[in-house]
């Protein structure tokens, strides 16, 4: 059961810091700084960040009390303040959990506090970057030992942030696409958005495929790749692959299909309209399987890689 709770409380952990960096970034790259398609001219941007920043802070302190029970073997031990100060003080992950906690509180306060501006989205993004980072000590990237370790750890970080680009961003494109999102934005403003991401996913796409090699190289290694799927780490790992390779089948779709038909249909009506409900059909199933990978990701950070046997 607290297994189980260690994982779930993960996710939610991968869940709100994605959003808080890679939704923030989109903000300021992928959408104009003024205009009908600003994201300081909608109500949505600071309550979809707020929200995840109360995600973050909630799931980080409910996880280090939730592994905290597991390492002592119950439930309420991980509620004894001798056995949170001895994991917070000695384990990475329980003074990652803290940190991540603490900056999600402040970018809460600064979200309710402050008037939506570039400034505020920047300023989310960088406190998303640090929880992000924070991951690598929560996971499998800080163990590895010797220089090889930094190779590793800066992989891990560069992975993490990676992800959150993508992902944060096709949050970030669904609720701009929804109907009555887009009621008040123009239809040249939605799609010069598409078209300027479409350059940074790529961009976004390679590194996660180097930065995900790497990572293979250290956690199954070269000589167990003929056999690593007969463990429960590799089974989970290919069904994590199987989830990546259908959200790039479905960003290859967006960019090359979608998107020009939607620049060819502006101004059409109702074709574009068609065009654009097609879209959104497919953002929302690709940000559905992102999420999927995302708990495949906090279960794999639960289990010994075959380079740990």
């Amino acid at each position: 059961m607290l297994a189980a709770a260690v994982i779930a409380f993960r996710f939610l952990q991968y869940s709100g810091a994605t959003i808080l960096f890679g939704s923030s970034l989109f903000f300021v790259h992928g959408l104009p700084a003024q205009g009908p398609c600003a994201a300081a001219g909608f109500a949505w941007p600071r309550r979809l960040l707020a929200g995840s920043a109360a995600l973050l802070l909630a799931a980080a302190m409910a996880g280090l009390v939730a592994q905290t029970g597991l390492l002592a073997g119950s439930l309420g031990e991980g509620f004894k303040p001798d056995n949170l100060v001895a994991v917070i003080g000695q384990m990475n992950f329980g003074l990652s959990a803290v940190a991540r906690a603490g900056v999600a509180a402040i970018l809460l306060a600064c979200l309710i506090a402050v008037t939506p501006s570039r400034a505020l989205w920047l300023g989310c993004a960088a406190g998303g970057a640090i929880a992000c980072t924070s991951f690598a000590w929560m996971g499998h990237g800080a163990a590895t030992e010797g220089p090889a370790g930094i190779v590793h750890l800066v992989s891990d970080i560069g992975h993490s942030l990676a992800a959150a680009v993508w992902i944060g961003a096709l949050v970030a494109f669904a609720f701009l696409l929804l109907p009555d999102r887009r009621a008040s934005a123009s239809d040249r403003a939605l799609y010069e958005s598409l078209r300027r991401f479409s350059g940074i996913g790529s961009v976004t796409v390679a590194l996660i495929v180097l930065t995900g090699l790497v990572n293979s190289w250290f956690l199954v290694g070269p000589d167990r790749l003929t056999d690593f799927w007969t463990t429960l780490y590799g089974q989970v790992l290919l069904a994590k692959l199987l989830g990546f390779a259908g959200m790039l089948g479905l960003a290859a779709s967006n960019r090359y299909r979608l998107t020009p038909a939607l620049g060819d249909a502006l101004g059409a009506g109702a074709s574009y309209d068609n065009t654009l409900s097609a879209l959104r059909r497919s953002l929302i199933v690709e940000t559905l399987v992102a999420f999927a990978v995302l708990g495949l990701v906090a279960w794999l950070g639960t289990l010994p890689p075959p380079s740990a046997r």
